[in-house]
């Protein structure tokens, strides 16, 4: 990762992990790690493994994009076991969830426009 690439992924640790109210110290027992290893982290000093950042991730409930600025948005946990079970469906039974879910997406931003 270059410098910018650390100060961004240690931004994002820092956001995710107070938005959860997780502190250093709960975080890097999760881990396996002393606590300032996470400040450090989170200072962009050092960079970690991806196998000890995607476990950060999956501790903060976020995603390894997210953390990395691959992506803004912070994923649902929940939603993207949907989707993974979503994709796991035979591709006619997808297709009429998918048409099912764009129409309710449709209805409820409507209303937000309209209400």
């Amino acid at each position: 990762m270059a410098d910018i690439e650390l100060i961004l992924f240690g931004e994002r640790l820092l956001q995710a992990r107070k938005k959860r109210k997780v502190s250093q110290d709960d975080l890097a027992k999760q881990l396996g790690v002393h606590a300032p290893v996470i400040g450090r982290y989170e200072r962009g000093e050092v960079k970690p493994s991806i196998e000890t950042a995607a476990r950060m991730a999956d501790a903060l409930g976020v995603s390894l994009d997210y953390l990395t600025g691959l992506s803004d948005q912070e994923l649902d946990q929940d939603l993207v076991k949907q989707i993974n079970e979503l994709q796991s469906l035979k591709s006619e039974d997808r297709t009429h969830i998918l048409q099912t879910l764009g129409a309710l997406i449709r209805e409820a931003k409507t209303r937000l426009t309209f209400g």
